[in-house]
């Protein structure tokens, strides 16, 4: 039986503030690579570029292939004060769910704000975290100025402002992430390539990273924490190819927490029969999908289809480190974090990578 460490502060780690980095390497393959063995335990030390060295011909590589919004809008109000928004979820073709900075909760509904001679909006509602904002655009004029206007929404410990293609995956596609789905950040078309000559399938999902990826947790019990729905897709010809590549024994290798948040959303278990007659493999397959996730995933869940795991380094505290031990064991993780601490390793968004196998 699995026990879950409930209590927040078993999370947490002490990192130098000169471990976080603040720009990518150049280029962005060049950065280095910590790979953990889930079961011998053991902490290996390596470049990124030598990835496809701990692969094999079959493995499957799920990237989430979602494209950064540069959702981060500076306007003022009406009357006069600046105010920063980021924005989070389209809910209609003119309102979004966004933060909403620098302004009173309590006196947030009804004020009008300023974004440009074109862009303009009101607050019309207000959650416990968050606001709608009623655009004067819609549509693909909306996102023309949100396009124009914004800035990219690195997170607040990076303490400059990013380059568009800095905070992009080069393969990304479909157009609705608040945040870049970080560990795809330092793969290449040369990466690409090397992997692809070593016979490593790669395939695609769309989840938009939004408020539930980074929202920190507040409360002390992790079990208590409520996640944010975030949109995702996995079509029906990726989910035949990955259910065919699990049948056949091969390795399903999400990279970054996101992908992990869509193939675990998808699994079923994997049954077959006739009538009343049903046989279970004792496996699971994902079923194709669109819609919203709240999948929360911590210490005693069980994955049911993947098998292994590329991703960054984690904030202190956060869901995603709750994710990694959930996966890999919350001490082994512990130590190998003290481990890329005690190497000098570049924590978070631009940093370097962890193998998780």
């Amino acid at each position: 039986m699995i026990t879950t460490i409930k209590n927040l502060k078993t999370y947490d780690f002490n990192l130098f503030k000169k471990l976080i980095a603040q720009k990518p390497v150049s280029p962005p393959d060049k950065c280095r690579l910590l790979i953990l063995d889930g079961k011998t335990k053991k902490i290996t030390d390596e470049k990124f570029l030598n990835l496809p060295n701990y692969l094999q011909k079959g493995d499957v590589l799920v990237f989430n292939n979602s494209k950064v919004i540069p959702a981060r809008l500076i306007g003022r109000k009406i009357t006069g004060g600046k105010v920063e928004i980021l924005l989070l979820r389209q809910i209609k073709p003119n309102t979004w769910e966004c933060l909403v900075g620098n302004l009173p909760i309590k006196k947030q509904i009804g004020i009008e704000l300023k974004f440009s001679q074109s862009l303009k909006g009101k607050i019309i509602n207000r959650q416990k975290d968050t606001a709608q904002i009623k655009f004067n655009l819609s549509g693909q004029k909306l996102m023309a100025q949100i396009l124009k206007l914004g800035q990219m929404p690195t997170p607040p410990y990076i303490k400059r402002i990013a380059k568009q293609n800095e905070y992009q995956t080069f393969f990304a596609k479909k157009l609705g992430s608040v945040a870049a789905p970080t560990a795809g950040l330092h793969f290449t078309p040369r990466i690409f390539k090397k992997l692809k000559q070593k016979g490593v399938r790669i395939e695609f999902v769309t989840l938009h990273v939004g408020l539930g990826t980074f929202q920190p947790i507040k409360v002390t019990d992790i079990t208590k924490h409520q996640i944010h729905e975030e949109y995702f897709e996995l079509d029906k010809q990726t989910a035949k190819r990955l259910n065919e590549a699990k049948r056949e024994g091969h390795r399903i290798i999400a990279v970054g927490t996101t992908s992990v948040r869509v193939l675990e959303s998808c699994s079923r278990p994997s049954c077959h029969g006739e009538h009343s007659r049903t046989i279970c493999e004792g496996a699971y397959l994902v079923k194709p999908q669109k819609g919203l996730t709240k999948i929360y995933i911590y210490p005693g869940y069980k994955f049911k289809f993947v098998d292994s795991l590329i991703t960054n380094f984690h904030l202190p505290k956060s869901s995603l480190l709750l994710l990694i031990c959930a996966f890999a064991g919350t001490n082994f993780i512990k130590k190998a974090y003290q481990h890329a601490i005690n190497k000098k390793y570049r924590f978070y968004s631009f940093g370097d990578v962890v193998l998780i196998k």
